[in-house]
């Protein structure tokens, strides 16, 4: 009798364990590999993103996510994965989209395609690596375009490498280069230190810092004496480690943080890169020079639309917005007085009319700008053969709708700003005001006294 009660509680044990294992296994096949049916319901229900001029970006179709443009805005985007989001907006936003959510981006697909057109021509012609445009709406801070290149479909995820797949304009860091100089000279006016028309010894190299300082150089030709307006038409350092001479160290790095440098920008769930500033204790004459032309600071391609932004808004920052009804997490700020924001906009419009017409102008429009050509720090030391082309700009000049900064690294044919980047923001401006219908102001003819 004992014989057959120990075998039946073994048969029992053996029963009851394989009833586990098998309820393990189901659990394990819904979590690890839902069926087909339940994987297309998942799909259907998640809700649709699309653009700010209606068209539709991203969508579920017979349990399949689709994104109808193809490329355009992919790495925005980003892409699912069986039944969740894996980057870009489908990750960050993966629950209420999961939830059946809609999302509204702010991004323009003219403005977009007109953008990442202009990279996907630029940067094969150059023969550089990679490269990133924002466009700003001037008066809300919405992002319009945010394109990257190498370009990235979603559709196709899987065949494309892991670098295609990364949003650059918010995740790239780097230094910005002389593209600084407009904001910094736009501070120094500000508080008093500097007017368009001062004048400084500008001899073609200058040593900074005391004993233990450092030589800086000039890389265009230029006069032996320059007035402000004229240190940032011949991008000069000299000029500028004069203006910032007498600007106290913490003074001139709260502008920085100001115009949202060293910290993330103000735009909740999206992710994005925070460049870095120096802390305090280390801004000594040579560092607050350095970092007057952009070097020994880095930012993103975003962070630095945003500060151009506010230069063309009238001094006014606005955080970045990327989602429509979306409230930016942080505050608007005035940096500078209007009246500065515009005396500084009127000189970066003397850079492009005076000094690059023909690569970044467009004849008929008034456009202002900044050129960058930063060196690019490999294994420790400042490069001689790697460089980032940068060009931030806005227009028209007096009342501006659009901020656009260009970033191309790695060019290895006429990789300077005015060679590369310029022309690609000549190339997005022409396209934009094309699309607004917007007619050319006509020059007035000379006449001449009889």
């Amino acid at each position: 009798m004992e014989v057959k009660i120990r075998n039946r509680s073994r048969l029992m044990q053996f029963l009851a364990t394989l009833m586990f294992l098998s309820l393990v296994w189901a659990y394990a096949q819904l979590e690890w590999n839902a069926p087909q049916s339940v994987r297309r319901t998942l799909v259907q229900a998640r809700g649709t993103i699309t653009s700010s001029d209606g068209k539709v970006l991203a969508q579920s179709i017979d349990g399949k996510r689709v994104y109808p443009q193809g490329h355009l805005a992919g790495q925005v985007l980003g892409m699912m994965g069986t039944t969740n989001g894996l980057e870009g907006l489908e990750y960050a936003y993966d629950r209420p989209l999961e939830a059946g959510q809609n999302l509204k981006l702010t991004i323009n697909t003219g403005v977009q395609a007109a953008a990442e057109s202009a990279l996907s021509k630029a940067i094969p012609e150059h023969q550089a690596d990679y490269g990133s445009v924002v466009v700003m709406e001037t008066r809300t801070g919405r992002v319009l375009a945010a394109a990257s290149y190498p370009q990235f479909d979603p559709n196709h995820w899987r065949d494309f490498p892991l670098e295609a797949r990364r949003n650059r304009p918010f995740l790239d860091v780097y230094e910005p280069g002389s593209v600084i100089k407009g904001l910094v000279v736009a501070a120094a006016i500000n508080e008093g230190l500097t007017t368009p028309k001062t004048t400084y010894d500008t001899p073609m190299q200058r040593h900074v810092g005391g004993r233990w300082g450092s030589v800086i150089h000039d890389a265009v030709d230029h006069p032996a004496t320059l007035t402000t307006k004229q240190v940032l038409r011949y991008s000069s350092n000299v000029g500028m480690s004069h203006i910032v001479e007498n600007f106290g160290s913490d003074k001139l790095r709260n502008y920085y943080t100001e115009y949202g440098f060293g910290s993330y920008p103000d735009m909740p769930v999206v992710p994005a890169a925070t460049g870095q500033l120096q802390p305090l204790r280390k801004w000594d004459d040579l560092v607050r020079v350095t970092n007057a032309f952009g070097q020994g600071m880095s930012t993103t391609t975003l962070q630095l639309a945003s500060a151009y932004n506010a230069l063309a808004n009238d001094g006014l920052y606005l955080p970045p917005q990327l989602i429509e009804g979306v409230a930016a997490s942080g505050e608007r700020r005035e940096i500078l007085r209007p009246e500065v924001a515009r005396t500084t906009r009127d000189m970066l419009q003397a850079v492009i009319e005076e000094g690059i017409p023909h690569a970044a102008g467009v004849k008929g429009y008034a456009l202002g700008g900044k050129t960058g050509t930063a060196q690019v720090v490999v294994d420790g030391r400042y490069s001689s053969t790697v460089y980032n082309s940068v060009f931030t700009g806005f227009f028209p000049v007096d009342a501006p709708k659009m901020t656009v900064v260009v970033m191309v690294h790695g060019a290895k044919i006429n990789y300077h700003g005015s060679m590369l980047a310029a022309p690609i923001f000549k190339e997005i401006s022409t396209e934009v005001l094309s699309s607004w219908g917007a007619a050319p102001k006509m020059e007035t003819p000379k006449t001449t006294e009889k």
